[in-house]
């Protein structure tokens, strides 16, 4: 990650305050790292990997969430994890 270890706190933070929902369906997220052009790159984990909702939940809790605690945040995108990506 190429940006400051306060923006990395700033959305661990962020992440910690959804993280109970997605725990609850049996998924997570990991953050991956952050671009230069402030786009954060999110790792979904668990039920939320596989969820036909996850890019909702995504957009509408996850990104939200981040941009409302650190505006400064252009975009949050999913990386595919290794598995999605073997064919």
């Amino acid at each position: 990650m190429n940006t400051t270890p306060d923006i990395n706190i700033r959305i661990e933070d962020a992440l910690n305050q959804i993280r109970p929902y997605l725990e609850a369906d049996g998924g997570n997220v990991s953050l991956v790292e952050v671009t230069g052009d402030m786009t954060v790159k999110l790792k979904l984990l668990g039920a939320c990997r596989s969820c036909s909702m996850s890019m909702m939940t995504l957009k509408a809790g996850i990104e939200e969430t981040i941009k409302r605690a650190i505006p400064e945040i252009k975009a949050v995108e999913a990386i595919p994890s290794v598995e999605e990506t073997e064919v």
